[in-house]
Protein backbone atom coordinates (compact mmCIF):
# COMPACT_ATOMS: atom_id res chain seq x y z
CA UNK A 1 0.00 0.00 0.00
CA UNK A 2 1.43 3.49 -0.34
CA UNK A 3 2.56 5.66 1.96
CA UNK A 4 0.26 9.01 2.35
CA UNK A 5 1.85 12.08 1.87
CA UNK A 6 2.24 14.30 4.68
CA UNK A 7 0.30 17.38 5.40
CA UNK A 8 3.58 19.66 5.54
CA UNK A 9 7.05 19.29 3.81
CA UNK A 10 8.92 17.71 5.96
CA UNK A 11 9.97 13.84 5.35
CA UNK A 12 9.69 11.86 8.43
CA UNK A 13 12.24 8.94 8.54
CA UNK A 14 11.16 5.68 7.93
CA UNK A 15 10.58 3.44 10.70
CA UNK A 16 11.10 -0.93 10.70
CA UNK A 17 9.74 -2.82 13.68
CA UNK A 18 13.04 -3.27 14.84
CA UNK A 19 13.95 0.20 15.55
CA UNK A 20 12.65 3.29 17.22
CA UNK A 21 11.47 6.24 15.40
CA UNK A 22 13.59 9.00 16.33
CA UNK A 23 11.77 12.04 17.74
CA UNK A 24 12.87 15.94 17.06
CA UNK A 25 14.62 17.49 19.94
CA UNK A 26 14.96 21.48 18.69
CA UNK A 27 11.45 22.61 20.73
CA UNK A 28 12.84 21.41 23.67
CA UNK A 29 16.22 22.66 23.62
CA UNK A 30 15.15 26.09 22.44
CA UNK A 31 11.59 26.49 24.58
CA UNK A 32 13.32 25.50 28.22
CA UNK A 33 16.39 27.76 27.98
CA UNK A 34 14.68 30.83 27.31
CA UNK A 35 12.14 30.03 29.79
CA UNK A 36 14.90 30.02 32.38
CA UNK A 37 16.38 33.58 30.98
CA UNK A 38 12.84 35.09 31.35
CA UNK A 39 12.64 33.78 34.68
CA UNK A 40 15.57 35.23 36.19
CA UNK A 41 15.12 38.41 34.55
CA UNK A 42 11.56 38.72 36.25
CA UNK A 43 13.17 38.17 39.43
CA UNK A 44 15.64 40.54 39.29
CA UNK A 45 13.44 43.29 37.91
CA UNK A 46 10.86 42.41 40.66
CA UNK A 47 14.29 42.61 43.40
CA UNK A 48 15.11 46.06 41.53
CA UNK A 49 11.22 47.19 41.93
CA UNK A 50 11.21 46.54 45.57
CA UNK A 51 14.70 47.78 46.43
CA UNK A 52 13.39 51.44 44.32
CA UNK A 53 9.98 51.53 45.68
CA UNK A 54 10.58 50.77 49.22
CA UNK A 55 13.69 53.53 48.95
CA UNK A 56 11.82 56.80 47.55
CA UNK A 57 12.49 55.59 44.20
CA UNK A 58 9.75 57.32 41.40
CA UNK A 59 7.32 55.20 39.26
CA UNK A 60 6.78 52.16 41.86
CA UNK A 61 4.08 52.01 44.74
CA UNK A 62 5.28 51.21 47.97
CA UNK A 63 3.16 51.58 51.17
CA UNK A 64 5.00 51.08 54.94
CA UNK A 65 2.58 50.45 57.87
CA UNK A 66 4.25 50.68 61.51
CA UNK A 67 3.20 50.09 64.79
CA UNK A 68 3.92 53.77 66.92
CA UNK A 69 3.64 54.08 70.29
CA UNK A 70 4.54 56.77 72.13
CA UNK A 71 5.56 56.63 76.00
CA UNK A 72 4.72 59.38 78.30
CA UNK A 73 8.43 60.67 79.25
CA UNK A 74 8.88 61.49 75.50
CA UNK A 75 10.34 58.28 74.24
CA UNK A 76 8.43 56.36 71.72
CA UNK A 77 8.45 52.51 69.61
CA UNK A 78 7.71 51.45 66.58
CA UNK A 79 6.82 48.02 66.22
CA UNK A 80 4.37 45.79 63.79
CA UNK A 81 4.35 43.52 60.85
CA UNK A 82 5.24 45.64 57.54
CA UNK A 83 2.68 44.56 54.43
CA UNK A 84 5.03 46.02 51.49
CA UNK A 85 2.74 45.95 47.99
CA UNK A 86 4.44 46.73 44.74
CA UNK A 87 3.01 47.13 41.54
CA UNK A 88 4.95 47.77 38.17
CA UNK A 89 2.85 46.52 35.08
CA UNK A 90 1.24 43.63 35.11
CA UNK A 91 3.60 42.08 37.33
CA UNK A 92 2.06 42.22 41.30
CA UNK A 93 4.21 40.56 44.26
CA UNK A 94 2.84 41.22 47.88
CA UNK A 95 5.58 40.22 50.30
CA UNK A 96 4.96 39.34 54.41
CA UNK A 97 7.36 40.42 56.74
CA UNK A 98 7.92 39.14 60.39
CA UNK A 99 7.62 41.07 63.51
CA UNK A 100 9.97 43.98 63.74
CA UNK A 101 11.89 45.37 66.61
CA UNK A 102 11.42 48.32 68.52
CA UNK A 103 12.42 51.57 67.44
CA UNK A 104 12.96 54.25 70.20
CA UNK A 105 12.38 57.90 69.37
CA UNK A 106 13.48 61.00 70.77
CA UNK A 107 11.96 64.40 71.29
CA UNK A 108 13.14 67.92 69.09
CA UNK A 109 13.79 70.40 72.17
CA UNK A 110 15.90 73.40 72.14
CA UNK A 111 18.66 72.89 74.90
CA UNK A 112 21.93 74.89 75.94
CA UNK A 113 24.71 74.85 72.94
CA UNK A 114 27.20 77.47 73.20
CA UNK A 115 27.53 79.48 70.37
CA UNK A 116 31.29 79.32 68.45
CA UNK A 117 33.01 80.68 65.70
CA UNK A 118 35.67 78.18 64.12
CA UNK A 119 39.02 79.83 63.27
CA UNK A 120 42.18 78.03 61.38
CA UNK A 121 45.61 79.14 61.97
CA UNK A 122 48.90 77.81 63.20
CA UNK A 123 51.14 78.38 66.31
CA UNK A 124 53.81 80.94 66.35
CA UNK A 125 56.90 81.46 68.48
CA UNK A 126 56.47 84.27 71.66
CA UNK A 127 59.98 85.68 70.55
CA UNK A 128 61.41 85.08 67.57
CA UNK A 129 64.90 86.96 66.81
CA UNK A 130 67.85 87.09 64.27
CA UNK A 131 70.93 87.46 66.31
CA UNK A 132 73.57 89.47 64.06
CA UNK A 133 77.49 90.83 64.75
CA UNK A 134 77.37 94.15 66.37
CA UNK A 135 80.94 94.71 65.66
CA UNK A 136 82.64 93.43 62.53
CA UNK A 137 85.51 90.56 62.77
CA UNK A 138 86.30 86.77 62.46
CA UNK A 139 84.49 83.88 64.09
CA UNK A 140 86.46 82.58 66.51
CA UNK A 141 83.93 80.07 68.03
CA UNK A 142 80.39 79.07 67.63
CA UNK A 143 79.59 77.85 70.98
CA UNK A 144 75.84 76.63 70.08
CA UNK A 145 73.81 74.05 67.69
CA UNK A 146 70.29 73.69 65.96
CA UNK A 147 67.86 72.47 68.61
CA UNK A 148 70.14 73.40 71.68
CA UNK A 149 68.39 75.19 74.41
CA UNK A 150 69.97 78.29 75.99
CA UNK A 151 69.33 80.81 78.99
CA UNK A 152 69.89 84.27 78.45
CA UNK A 153 73.18 85.54 78.66
CA UNK A 154 74.67 82.42 76.91
CA UNK A 155 77.41 82.81 74.71
CA UNK A 156 76.11 81.91 70.89
CA UNK A 157 79.40 83.07 69.06
CA UNK A 158 82.93 84.37 69.90
CA UNK A 159 84.22 86.89 67.42
CA UNK A 160 88.36 87.18 67.44
CA UNK A 161 89.10 90.46 70.18
CA UNK A 162 92.38 91.13 69.75
CA UNK A 163 92.27 94.64 68.25
CA UNK A 164 89.62 95.27 70.59
CA UNK A 165 91.21 94.33 73.52
CA UNK A 166 94.16 96.62 72.15
CA UNK A 167 91.79 99.68 71.82
CA UNK A 168 90.86 99.05 75.12
CA UNK A 169 94.48 99.40 76.40
CA UNK A 170 94.93 102.84 74.63
CA UNK A 171 91.60 104.37 75.83
CA UNK A 172 93.23 103.35 79.53
CA UNK A 173 96.44 105.21 78.74
CA UNK A 174 94.87 108.43 77.16
CA UNK A 175 91.99 108.68 80.79
CA UNK A 176 95.20 108.31 82.85
CA UNK A 177 97.22 110.74 81.52
CA UNK A 178 94.47 113.66 81.68
CA UNK A 179 93.82 112.55 84.82
CA UNK A 180 97.16 112.98 86.30
CA UNK A 181 97.23 116.52 84.25
CA UNK A 182 94.52 117.65 87.19
CA UNK A 183 96.45 116.10 89.97
CA UNK A 184 94.29 112.90 90.00
CA UNK A 185 95.72 108.60 90.12
CA UNK A 186 96.64 108.13 86.64
CA UNK A 187 95.46 104.73 87.11
CA UNK A 188 92.93 104.15 89.81
CA UNK A 189 89.59 105.04 87.31
CA UNK A 190 90.91 102.89 84.96
CA UNK A 191 91.81 99.79 86.30
CA UNK A 192 88.41 100.21 88.37
CA UNK A 193 86.40 100.82 85.67
CA UNK A 194 83.85 103.61 84.54
CA UNK A 195 80.46 104.58 86.33
CA UNK A 196 78.61 106.53 87.02
CA UNK A 197 80.93 108.88 89.37
CA UNK A 198 84.12 109.92 89.10
CA UNK A 199 86.46 111.51 91.46
CA UNK A 200 86.82 113.94 88.48
CA UNK A 201 83.67 115.32 88.81
CA UNK A 202 84.88 116.28 92.25
CA UNK A 203 87.83 118.06 91.55
CA UNK A 204 88.18 121.92 93.22
CA UNK A 205 89.09 124.15 90.46
CA UNK A 206 89.99 126.76 92.65
CA UNK A 207 92.84 123.94 94.52
CA UNK A 208 93.99 123.28 91.13
CA UNK A 209 97.93 124.19 91.01
CA UNK A 210 97.48 126.97 88.02
CA UNK A 211 94.93 128.72 89.47
CA UNK A 212 96.72 128.91 92.69
CA UNK A 213 100.04 130.48 91.39
CA UNK A 214 97.32 133.27 89.07
CA UNK A 215 95.41 133.63 91.99
CA UNK A 216 98.81 134.42 94.30
CA UNK A 217 100.11 136.91 91.07
CA UNK A 218 97.11 138.54 91.26
CA UNK A 219 97.01 139.32 95.23
CA UNK A 220 100.58 141.00 94.52
CA UNK A 221 99.79 143.07 91.68
CA UNK A 222 97.06 144.30 93.64
CA UNK A 223 99.01 145.01 96.50
CA UNK A 224 101.43 147.05 94.27
CA UNK A 225 98.93 149.21 92.76
CA UNK A 226 97.72 150.01 96.69
CA UNK A 227 101.27 150.82 97.44
CA UNK A 228 101.64 153.13 94.01
CA UNK A 229 98.11 154.95 94.61
CA UNK A 230 99.07 155.79 98.84
CA UNK A 231 102.41 157.46 96.92
CA UNK A 232 100.11 159.40 93.81
CA UNK A 233 98.15 160.60 96.78
CA UNK A 234 101.38 162.37 98.40
CA UNK A 235 102.59 163.29 94.97
CA UNK A 236 105.31 160.68 95.35
CA UNK A 237 105.14 158.55 92.50
CA UNK A 238 104.71 159.28 88.49
CA UNK A 239 101.74 158.86 86.36
CA UNK A 240 103.47 156.45 84.39
CA UNK A 241 104.26 154.00 87.15
CA UNK A 242 100.66 154.37 88.70
CA UNK A 243 99.14 153.14 85.34
CA UNK A 244 101.55 150.05 85.32
CA UNK A 245 100.29 149.03 88.93
CA UNK A 246 96.80 148.92 87.23
CA UNK A 247 97.65 147.29 84.23
CA UNK A 248 99.38 144.63 86.37
CA UNK A 249 96.33 144.06 88.13
CA UNK A 250 94.09 143.41 84.75
CA UNK A 251 97.03 141.22 83.77
CA UNK A 252 96.67 139.23 87.03
CA UNK A 253 93.11 139.03 86.67
CA UNK A 254 92.85 137.40 82.68
CA UNK A 255 95.67 134.97 83.65
CA UNK A 256 93.31 133.49 86.75
CA UNK A 257 90.57 133.29 84.40
CA UNK A 258 92.45 131.57 82.13
CA UNK A 259 93.76 128.98 84.54
CA UNK A 260 90.41 128.22 85.68
CA UNK A 261 89.45 127.68 82.50
CA UNK A 262 92.32 125.21 81.66
CA UNK A 263 91.54 123.28 84.89
CA UNK A 264 87.88 123.17 83.66
CA UNK A 265 88.82 122.13 80.24
CA UNK A 266 91.37 119.59 81.75
CA UNK A 267 88.20 118.14 83.94
CA UNK A 268 86.14 118.00 81.07
CA UNK A 269 88.49 116.23 79.05
CA UNK A 270 88.87 113.09 81.73
CA UNK A 271 84.85 113.30 80.96
CA UNK A 272 85.73 112.35 77.62
CA UNK A 273 88.28 109.81 78.05
CA UNK A 274 86.43 107.83 80.52
CA UNK A 275 83.32 107.84 78.19
CA UNK A 276 85.82 106.53 75.11
CA UNK A 277 87.03 103.92 77.71
CA UNK A 278 83.56 102.98 78.52
CA UNK A 279 82.61 103.11 74.65
CA UNK A 280 85.76 100.92 74.01
CA UNK A 281 85.22 98.20 76.58
CA UNK A 282 81.45 98.00 75.13
CA UNK A 283 82.76 97.00 71.51
CA UNK A 284 85.45 94.80 72.98
CA UNK A 285 82.48 93.10 74.88
CA UNK A 286 80.26 92.95 72.01
CA UNK A 287 82.68 90.54 70.17
CA UNK A 288 81.02 87.74 72.58
CA UNK A 289 77.42 87.03 71.09
CA UNK A 290 75.24 86.12 74.11
CA UNK A 291 71.32 85.35 74.05
CA UNK A 292 68.96 87.67 74.83
CA UNK A 293 66.35 85.67 76.06
CA UNK A 294 65.64 82.04 77.21
CA UNK A 295 64.69 80.31 74.10
CA UNK A 296 65.83 77.68 71.11
CA UNK A 297 68.66 77.84 68.69
CA UNK A 298 66.08 77.69 65.62
CA UNK A 299 69.35 77.62 62.67
CA UNK A 300 72.88 79.53 62.10
CA UNK A 301 73.15 81.33 59.03
CA UNK A 302 76.26 80.01 57.92
CA UNK A 303 78.13 80.54 61.23
CA UNK A 304 81.78 79.09 61.36
CA UNK A 305 84.86 79.43 62.85
CA UNK A 306 87.31 82.02 60.69
CA UNK A 307 84.62 83.05 58.77
CA UNK A 308 84.06 87.02 58.90
CA UNK A 309 81.03 88.90 59.69
CA UNK A 310 80.30 92.40 59.15
CA UNK A 311 78.04 94.53 61.39
CA UNK A 312 74.50 93.31 61.17
CA UNK A 313 75.60 90.09 59.24
CA UNK A 314 72.91 87.25 60.44
CA UNK A 315 74.86 84.98 63.14
CA UNK A 316 71.45 82.86 64.92
CA UNK A 317 68.08 82.87 65.08
CA UNK A 318 66.72 81.99 69.03
CA UNK A 319 62.91 81.00 69.29
CA UNK A 320 61.41 81.42 72.55
CA UNK A 321 58.21 78.75 72.28
CA UNK A 322 56.76 78.78 75.79
CA UNK A 323 54.17 79.85 75.45
CA UNK A 324 53.53 79.61 71.91
CA UNK A 325 50.75 81.41 70.28
CA UNK A 326 47.55 80.66 68.15
CA UNK A 327 47.12 83.01 65.63
CA UNK A 328 43.97 82.54 63.95
CA UNK A 329 41.99 84.08 61.89
CA UNK A 330 37.47 84.75 62.09
CA UNK A 331 35.71 85.79 58.59
CA UNK A 332 34.33 90.12 58.65
CA UNK A 333 30.86 89.10 59.08
CA UNK A 334 31.97 87.58 63.02
CA UNK A 335 34.62 90.03 63.65
CA UNK A 336 31.75 91.64 66.04
CA UNK A 337 31.30 88.80 67.75
CA UNK A 338 34.98 88.40 68.94
CA UNK A 339 36.14 89.45 72.32
CA UNK A 340 39.60 89.81 74.50
CA UNK A 341 38.87 86.74 77.41
CA UNK A 342 36.53 84.79 75.56
CA UNK A 343 37.12 80.77 75.78
CA UNK A 344 39.13 79.30 73.19
CA UNK A 345 39.54 75.11 72.17
CA UNK A 346 42.61 74.88 70.24
CA UNK A 347 42.65 71.26 68.18
CA UNK A 348 46.07 70.18 66.92
CA UNK A 349 46.49 66.89 64.61
CA UNK A 350 48.21 64.08 66.66
CA UNK A 351 47.27 65.85 69.94
CA UNK A 352 44.39 63.66 71.65
CA UNK A 353 43.34 66.00 74.23
CA UNK A 354 41.92 69.86 72.90
CA UNK A 355 43.74 72.79 74.51
CA UNK A 356 41.63 75.47 76.36
CA UNK A 357 42.71 79.06 76.68
CA UNK A 358 41.03 82.29 76.27
CA UNK A 359 41.97 85.01 73.55
CA UNK A 360 44.77 87.33 74.56
CA UNK A 361 44.90 89.80 71.61
CA UNK A 362 42.69 90.89 69.02
CA UNK A 363 44.00 92.86 65.78
CA UNK A 364 43.04 96.43 65.38
CA UNK A 365 42.24 96.14 61.58
CA UNK A 366 40.43 93.63 59.42
CA UNK A 367 43.13 92.94 56.67
CA UNK A 368 41.83 94.28 53.79
CA UNK A 369 42.89 91.57 51.43
CA UNK A 370 41.20 88.57 52.67
CA UNK A 371 38.47 90.42 54.94
CA UNK A 372 39.27 88.65 58.36
CA UNK A 373 40.09 89.86 61.48
CA UNK A 374 43.54 88.27 63.46
CA UNK A 375 43.58 86.84 66.97
CA UNK A 376 45.58 85.32 69.10
CA UNK A 377 45.49 83.37 72.21
CA UNK A 378 48.44 82.41 74.86
CA UNK A 379 49.16 78.05 75.18
CA UNK A 380 51.90 76.88 77.73
CA UNK A 381 54.50 74.66 76.55
CA UNK A 382 56.41 74.44 79.64
CA UNK A 383 58.11 70.92 78.22
CA UNK A 384 58.64 72.29 74.84
CA UNK A 385 56.40 69.19 73.05
CA UNK A 386 54.58 71.53 70.24
CA UNK A 387 56.38 73.38 67.98
CA UNK A 388 56.28 76.24 66.08
CA UNK A 389 54.52 76.08 62.70
CA UNK A 390 51.94 73.30 63.89
CA UNK A 391 49.16 73.92 62.47
CA UNK A 392 45.33 74.14 64.30
CA UNK A 393 41.69 74.49 64.35
CA UNK A 394 40.17 76.50 67.46
CA UNK A 395 36.61 77.17 68.39
CA UNK A 396 35.76 80.67 70.01
CA UNK A 397 32.83 80.79 71.83
CA UNK A 398 30.87 83.82 71.10
CA UNK A 399 28.07 83.19 73.10
CA UNK A 400 27.95 81.04 76.41
CA UNK A 401 24.53 81.38 76.95
CA UNK A 402 23.00 80.40 73.44
CA UNK A 403 21.09 77.61 72.75
CA UNK A 404 19.86 74.99 69.78
CA UNK A 405 17.88 72.21 68.43
CA UNK A 406 19.96 68.95 68.87
CA UNK A 407 19.80 65.34 68.21
CA UNK A 408 22.05 62.16 68.88
CA UNK A 409 24.23 61.55 66.25
CA UNK A 410 22.45 57.95 65.97
CA UNK A 411 19.59 59.82 64.25
CA UNK A 412 21.35 61.17 61.52
CA UNK A 413 21.66 59.33 58.47
CA UNK A 414 24.42 59.82 55.67
CA UNK A 415 24.02 58.94 51.95
CA UNK A 416 25.49 60.28 48.84
CA UNK A 417 26.26 63.55 50.50
CA UNK A 418 22.69 64.29 52.03
CA UNK A 419 22.02 64.33 55.52
CA UNK A 420 18.31 62.84 56.70
CA UNK A 421 16.90 61.89 60.40
CA UNK A 422 13.31 59.93 60.05
CA UNK A 423 10.66 62.12 61.50
CA UNK A 424 7.20 60.85 62.56
CA UNK A 425 4.49 62.04 61.08
CA UNK A 426 1.01 62.59 61.80
CA UNK A 427 0.03 59.13 61.83
CA UNK A 428 3.10 57.75 63.74
CA UNK A 429 5.03 56.62 60.17
CA UNK A 430 8.42 57.38 59.52
CA UNK A 431 9.27 59.22 56.89
CA UNK A 432 13.04 60.87 55.86
CA UNK A 433 13.52 64.46 56.17
CA UNK A 434 16.27 66.42 54.54
CA UNK A 435 18.51 68.59 57.19
CA UNK A 436 21.39 70.65 57.62
CA UNK A 437 23.60 70.10 60.84
CA UNK A 438 26.23 72.26 62.64
CA UNK A 439 28.41 71.30 65.36
CA UNK A 440 29.01 67.76 66.61
CA UNK A 441 29.64 67.34 70.38
CA UNK A 442 29.86 64.51 72.73
CA UNK A 443 27.12 62.45 70.88
CA UNK A 444 24.98 65.22 69.76
CA UNK A 445 24.59 67.03 66.50
CA UNK A 446 23.31 70.43 65.78
CA UNK A 447 20.40 70.77 63.48
CA UNK A 448 20.56 74.20 61.74
CA UNK A 449 17.27 73.47 59.36
CA UNK A 450 14.68 71.07 58.69
CA UNK A 451 13.46 70.24 62.37
CA UNK A 452 11.29 72.17 64.75
CA UNK A 453 11.18 72.17 68.28
CA UNK A 454 8.47 69.35 69.45
CA UNK A 455 9.60 67.37 66.76
CA UNK A 456 9.87 63.44 67.28
CA UNK A 457 12.85 61.31 65.16
CA UNK A 458 13.72 57.43 65.57
CA UNK A 459 17.02 57.65 68.05
CA UNK A 460 18.75 54.88 65.41
CA UNK A 461 18.36 56.42 62.01
CA UNK A 462 19.57 52.62 60.52
CA UNK A 463 16.85 50.73 62.50
CA UNK A 464 14.15 53.26 61.12
CA UNK A 465 15.82 52.88 57.22
CA UNK A 466 15.27 49.41 58.14
CA UNK A 467 11.80 49.24 59.09
CA UNK A 468 11.22 51.22 56.06
CA UNK A 469 12.41 48.79 53.86
CA UNK A 470 15.58 50.77 52.99
CA UNK A 471 19.55 51.17 53.73
CA UNK A 472 19.55 54.39 51.83
CA UNK A 473 17.43 57.79 53.37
Amino acid sequence: MPASRPDSDHTEPACDGDRRCPRPATAGRVVWPVVLVLAVLTLAGLALACAWGLGGGGGLLAAVRLGVGHRGDGQGGLAGPVEHAMSEGAVTVVALRPELPTATTVRVEPRAWKATVRAQGGLVADELTVIGARVAGRIAEVAVEVGQRVAAGDVLVRLDDTELRLRVVQAQAQLGRVRAAIGLDPVAETIAGTGSTSDADAVEVSAAPEVVRERARLDEARAQLARLQALADRNAVSRSDLDAGVAAVAVAEATLAAAVQQVEEKVALVKVHRAQLALTRETWEQAVVRAPFEGLVQSRHGSAAGASVQVGDPLVTLVRTDPLRFRGTVPERLALQLREGQTVTVRLDGVAEPIRTRVARIAPVLDEMSRTLLFEADIPNPEGLLRSGLFAQADVVVDAEAEALVVPTSSVLEFAGTEKVWLLGPGGEPRGVPVRTGRRSKGLVEIVSGLSSGDFVVQHADTAAGLAGGGSP
